[in-house]
């Protein structure tokens, strides 16, 4: 009885957190202790300096849940911005979970992160981006609730940015940090209702990312839908576009397409 009523626990959790894994923002939930997670995240950007022409950043991604509350993420920094395929740079990213209120299929959830990226790419853009252009090192917080088939996740972070090696922030010293926000609204579309364990699960969601210089108040309101297919709770298959809706902080690449691949390793550890 025991087993079956610990079996019947790790599928809600599982399948809970299934419908909080958003694509161009993290949950406040961690994965499990002892699971390794491995990413393939591509992104096809369309760049507005060359011609409109497309420019593609690849960044492969190791996830650890090192205890139920913390969580630690690497990334490689890849892409063919100077028209040939090179690597640019590495982030550690970090996630701490410090309040938790769960029950049957309902539960609200904060965490605590901070992001320590170095760059070597040429810098371009005054909006600040750690996650493949800026060197630089951020925290925030987000907090992520979930009520039945729909998860909705809000987040805040303070960024700096730093040279990228040799390569000057360009748009002056006092312009180096900027505020993000993120509102990311998901929801369980299939399957209607579980039967098995292995079942695909396919999410849809709406995300808004949004940044503002604190020195000169321009910003940025990106709109991003995705679609998410998962199956047998390992594999994840993520696809989105997002588009600039306000853009007073400059960006040459404004709108594109995230595409992600992921398999998830439980218990390794």
């Amino acid at each position: 009885m025991k087993k079956i009523f610990l079996a019947v626990l790790i599928f809600s959790a599982s399948r809970s957190y299934a419908q909080e894994l958003f694509l161009f923002t993290e949950p406040a939930s961690n994965m499990a202790k002892g699971n390794v997670g491995v990413r393939l995240n591509n992104m096809l950007m369309e760049n507005s300096a060359t011609s409109n022409n497309y420019k593609y950043h690849l960044i492969p991604e190791v996830m650890f849940g090192v205890s139920r509350k913390v969580m630690i993420h690497t990334d490689v920094f890849l892409s063919d911005e100077t028209n040939r395929f090179t690597a640019e740079g590495a982030s550690l990213y970090a996630k701490y979970r410090f309040f938790s209120i769960d029950g049957i299929h309902n539960h609200f959830r904060m965490a605590a992160f901070g992001r320590y990226s170095f760059n070597n790419a040429s810098i371009h853009d005054a909006a600040i981006n750690l996650y493949g252009h800026n060197s630089g090192y951020e925290g925030g917080i987000v907090a992520t609730k979930l009520i039945h088939r729909v998860a909705i996740n809000v987040s805040s972070t303070i960024s700096h940015a730093l040279d990228n090696d040799e390569h000057k922030f360009v748009y002056g010293a006092e312009n180096r940090n900027a505020v993000s926000y993120t509102l990311s609204v998901g929801k369980l579309m299939l399957p209607k209702e579980y039967v098995a364990y292995k079942q695909t699960n396919l999410n849809l969601m709406l995300e808004v990312l949004g940044q503002t210089n604190l020195q000169t108040g321009d910003s940025y309101l990106d709109i991003a839908p995705a679609a998410q297919i998962i199956v047998d709770s390992k594999m994840r298959f993520d696809i989105g576009y997002r588009y600039a809706v306000v853009s007073t902080l400059y960006r040459q690449e404004t709108q594109g397409f995230l595409i992600r691949l992921e398999y998830n390793f439980f218990n390794v550890y």
